[in-house]
């Protein structure tokens, strides 16, 4: 130990007086608190306040409109009307990118790809469709995300494993087989909830709900409530349009 850190800890330790006010120092200094303020002063603060965060929203729409909009459009092979990126995100390896008409992206979107068949892989976000925050979509063939369908934030979505599935060929960093690379899927108006991983070639039927933090390791039938690690099916006919409210069944418990 240093004889720095030594000093530290010995005034820690120590229960002089120089000691304790040493400590409430430090204290304040790192958890400072204000002093309740004169409320005639409080209509200035809020307007500083508000000013404070629309200067932020202003800064962040130049930046949006002039630069990170315009450089992701020169990744993609087709780009629609209307789309919000909340973030530049990144894109690495030879994916082609096609973007609807009215899609959003949140921030630290990642869309990743490699030179594993003859192939270009497709990216495909159809028209409305939503990515959140800090998600991750790796594409060797082809992802699809339908109309209106919303894939919440820390998701993984993968139309492979990225490895041999032999262990000497994954020791050896070889690239999977060509039949380990299937395409993904995500039916329009489906919900996948944060922090779901959804593997290789994998369905999830139109209007379907992927629970928080699930597994999908299979298709997910239509208009129904799944989760789990690996998700499972809990109920059917679930979530149905409001149109069909007065003909659709009640919700029906998934067999076990």
């Amino acid at each position: 130990m240093n004889p720095f850190n030594r000093l530290l800890l010995r005034a820690k330790r120590s229960d002089s007086a120089f000691a304790r006010f040493l400590k409430r120092a430090l204290v304040c200094f790192y958890y400072p608190a204000l002093p309740r303020l004169p409320r005639f002063l409080m209509p200035g603060l809020r307007l500083l306040y508000n000013l404070h965060f629309l200067t932020i929203r202003v800064f962040r729409w130049i930046l949006t409109v002039c630069y990170r909009n315009p450089l992701f459009q020169s990744k993609c092979a087709g780009f629609g009307r209307g789309v919000f990126i909340g973030g530049l995100p990144f894109v690495t390896g030879p994916v082609e990118i096609f973007i609807g008409n009215g899609v959003r992206l949140g921030e630290k979107v990642s869309f990743m790809s490699g030179w594993i068949l003859d192939e270009r892989p497709r990216l495909i976000l159809k028209d409305r469709a939503e990515v959140g925050l800090n998600t991750i979509i790796t594409v060797n063939r082809e992802v699809i995300v339908e109309e209106h369908a919303r894939v919440s934030f820390d998701c993984r979505i993968s139309d492979s494993d990225g490895h041999a599935r032999e262990a000497d060929r994954r020791a050896a960093g070889e690239p999977p087989d060509a039949g380990d690379i299937r395409p993904v899927r995500i039916g329009r108006y489906a919900w996948i909830g944060n922090g779901c991983h959804i593997m290789k070639g994998v369905t999830i039927g139109e209007g379907a709900i992927v629970g928080a933090n699930s597994v999908v390791i299979s298709n997910i039938p239509p208009y129904s409530l799944a989760m789990g690690n690996p998700a499972e099916v809990i109920l059917r006919n679930f979530g149905l349009p409001a149109s069909a409210r007065e003909k659709r069944p009640a919700p029906e418990t998934a067999p076990s």
